[in-house]
């Protein structure tokens, strides 16, 4: 038997390391809640002298009426939203016969070994075989990305088409090669560093069967290395109320805002109708390499298309273990957040598609909601963490307390009540280091660049 490297060694200490801190930090969490409870109940008469003193000047009330207005229309939002979760139903998978034939595509940059096993996984779909095109395309890796696609060739053989780009062009250009490569009438994306379940391609390509108005279908996306380090295992329950809850609601109103990278199914003429406006879009004169997910279901809505999601087609998939990478990923999906707004705000309000296109914009004007506020609640928070310390740490933590026991209580009935206690500690790991992402994305709209995709230094140096 082989002795365990140094590298696996440390490697083990780390995942102790970070299972030992757990409780400690859950714990933590929860206390500093009930800390912020007890403080508002004991400085109670304080803050509601320094309440009526704002009230007396004109800011004061304006603020103080608009805090209650935003908190209401949230409040109605996620009412609304749960009125459509309630609504929600996934399609129910259909028999072999009666799927279509798929091409799955697989873009890779700089994944080593998990490309690998992302290709194994869908090779053990329960797909039929002879349905299947299964293609993946090495975007001009630095790393030894090609040799693991190679390796899942020499296993798979002819079920596995590889290709190489000449250099990195980005992950829509590896989808744009792939999506020409294509037979099938259904198209599926998979970022090349997930894991799919057996029955998740039938999952995906169901909603088309029989159903013309189905131009795209979003998959649920579920944090793969949760055990592996804390931010992993902190999105983990956010990663599940985004998607099954909300997507959900936004799946009833058949407008998927966005279909994921990691998981994704297109129907063959929705994409070929658009191909050539995606692959060339821009904003603000310089070439979108960001976003190509939000902007291929943005041109399947706008087409008429129905954009749904259903809940039990799993993907697993890694998140950023490391702070750096995490407000990355963030700023990237935000900055594709406020282009897209801009691109589907040209179409929502116009009469794009048959039956009610009223769901379609209540989520778009909720999203214009979430950036419109961005400034005005930075402001309003560096003001009162300078004015009126206590009170905004302890109308901060309430505030968590009070929106992340909904996400809680989702989780605990879904999944785990123990897991679901790690709402708590994400809300406030973001409210108080990851609330600049928003405006600094508005602010930075324009920029261009993946950001979470480089080589580490060391790496690089391996390679060269």
């Amino acid at each position: 038997m082989s002795k365990p490297s140094g590298q696996d060694f440390n490697k083990s200490k780390q995942d102790k390391s970070i299972s030992s801190r757990n409780p400690l930090i859950l714990l933590g969490s929860m206390l500093l809640l009930a800390g912020a409870v007890l403080t508002t109940y004991i400085f109670y008469p304080y803050f509601e002298e320094i309440h009526l003193d704002r009230m007396q000047g004109l800011w004061g009330t304006i603020l103080s009426y608009g805090g209650v207005a935003l908190f209401a229309a949230h409040v109605c939002f996620m009412v609304y939203l749960l009125i459509m979760y309630i609504r929600y139903k996934a399609v129910k998978p259909v028999g072999d016969a009666e799927l279509p034939m798929v091409t799955v595509i697989v873009p890779a940059y700089n994944e080593g070994e998990l490309v690998w096993r992302t290709l194994t996984s869908l090779d053990n779909s329960d797909y039929p075989a002879e349905k299947v095109q299964l293609i993946s395309i090495d975007d001009g890796s630095q790393d030894d990305t090609w040799d693991w696609m190679k390796k899942a060739k020499d296993k798979l053989g002819d079920r596995l088409s590889i290709y190489q780009q000449p250099k990195n062009k980005g992950k829509r250009h590896a989808l744009y090669r792939g999506f020409h490569l294509a037979t099938g009438d259904v198209f599926i994306t998979v970022d090349s560093d997930s894991i799919v379940k057996t029955d998740t391609l039938r999952h995906m390509v169901s909603p088309f069967v029989g159903n013309e108005k189905c131009g795209a279908v979003a998959g649920n996306v579920r944090v793969l290395n949760r055990k592996k380090a804390l931010i992993p295992r902190m999105l983990n329950v956010s990663f599940a109320f985004s998607f099954e809850f909300v997507r959900s609601a936004q799946s009833a109103l058949g407008s998927v805002l966005c279909t994921p990278g990691a998981l994704a199914a297109y129907r063959k003429e929705a994409v070929m109708n658009c191909l050539p406006d995606w692959i060339s879009q821009t904003f603000n004169g310089q070439p979108s390499d960001i976003g190509e997910d939000r902007a291929m279901t943005n041109m399947i809505l706008k087409q008429g298309y129905h954009v749904l999601f259903q809940r039990k087609a799993y993907v697993y998939t890694n998140i950023p273990e490391r702070y750096k990478n995490l407000y990355k990923m963030f700023i990237r999906w935000e900055r594709s957040n406020v282009r897209e707004n801009i691109a589907m705000t040209r179409f929502a309000f116009t009469n794009f598609r048959e039956g009610s296109k009223v769901g379609s914009r209540v989520l778009l004007l909720s999203q214009w909601l979430k950036i419109l506020v961005a400034y005005p609640m930075v402001l309003l928070m560096l003001t009162f963490i300078v004015m009126y310390p206590l009170l905004f740490i302890s109308s901060s933590l309430i505030s968590i307390l009070i929106f992340s026991s909904v996400q809680a209580l989702f989780y605990a009935k879904k999944h785990d009540w123990v897991e679901s206690f790690w709402a708590y500690p994400y809300s406030i790991f973001y409210t108080f280091t990851l609330f600049w992402i928003t405006p600094y994305a508005i602010a930075t709209a324009s920029r261009s660049g993946w950001l979470t995709r480089d080589l580490p230094v060391d790496k690089l140096k391996e390679v060269v």
